[in-house]
């Protein structure tokens, strides 16, 4: 994966001549690797904004492509739209568009056995982080951790057919895709009947998160697992939740006291404090089912 990750941060350096920065970049590698990905997984998308009709295509043509395709695919109904809702292209020159798409074409993302795209995310935001930016610390938590939290917690659905899983801090999703796989195996590849599968496409997985880049990702991951969650953008914190209530909470919210504000407004917190890790507690109280659990 460092090699990958290395590889697309060398692209990153060419790409800043063409006026593209870091945060930049990182979301149009978002774009072009889902739609890779969509293709290996054989994902059909709308006529045209397919991975291969879009690497056939050179010069201004790309471009122009490119943009109809970002354009065509925020209009879609669903998940899809919301996914590339307000999404532009921010390339200028046809050459490092084509040559980006030939590097994202040598590999095959969808066998490196990995959360990949959260992981390269992940990878370019700490090497923008030591270039003077923001840590990358804050969307993302180790895999290793994610999948010791889920097989401790076995988040299973058929224990009955209301049953949620919910994270208030949910950053590329990686808490949702993991609980998800753990079920895939439990259930030797994914052998359910109908109504589950129904439900766990639409009405198991929920999330929200503060900042729209994750958020994007973590659309992005569930629906390449065949899932169309719900993850709404917004401040799970500040805000008064709704009134949807979770058999299981597997989170890594933000902790320390930086970046807070006043104490919130919310009649449902039994103690009044600006400290983040405490009202993310409270939070998660909150949003439990009665006999719910949370990590």
């Amino acid at each position: 994966m460092s090699d990958v990750v290395q590889k697309l941060w060398g692209f990153c350096h060419t790409l800043r001549h063409d006026g593209i920065d870091y945060g930049d970049y990182i979301e149009q590698l978002t774009y072009l690797l889902f739609l890779k990905m969509a293709d290996e997984r054989a994902i059909e998308l709308p006529k045209g904004c397919d991975w291969r009709t879009l690497y056939k295509q050179t010069g201004t043509d790309l471009i122009d492509h490119y943009v109809d395709v970002l354009r065509n695919l925020a209009k879609q109904k669903g998940l899809l739209g919301q996914i590339f809702a307000g999404a532009q292209s921010r390339f200028n020159n046809p050459v490092n568009l084509k040559r980006m798409l030939s590097l994202i074409d040598e590999t095959e993302w969808t066998a490196l056995n990995v959360d990949v795209k959260a992981q390269a995310f992940e990878g370019l935001l700490e090497k923008a982080a030591s270039e003077g930016k923001k840590g990358a610390g804050q969307y993302f938590t180790p895999r290793v951790l994610i999948q010791s939290i889920v097989r401790c917690m076995k988040p299973d659905p058929r224990v009955h057919k209301d049953f949620t899983i919910g994270d208030p801090a949910c950053g590329t999703g990686g808490f949702l895709v993991c609980a998800y796989e753990w079920l895939i195996e439990e259930t030797k590849g994914g052998a359910v009947d109908r109504q589950l599968a129904k439900r766990l496409k639409s009405s198991t997985y929920f999330g929200q998160d503060l900042v729209e880049r994750p958020r994007r990702l973590a659309l992005m991951n569930l629906y390449l697992h065949g899932l169309e969650p719900e993850i709404n953008l917004g401040d799970a914190i500040y805000e008064v939740p709704s009134s949807r209530r979770y058999d299981v909470v597997l989170t890594n919210p933000p902790f320390g006291t930086k970046g807070a504000n006043q104490a919130p407004d919310r009649e449902d917190f039994t103690i009044e404090t600006s400290n983040k890790q405490l009202n993310f507690l409270q939070h998660v109280l909150t949003i439990l089912k009665p006999g719910g659990r949370a990590a």
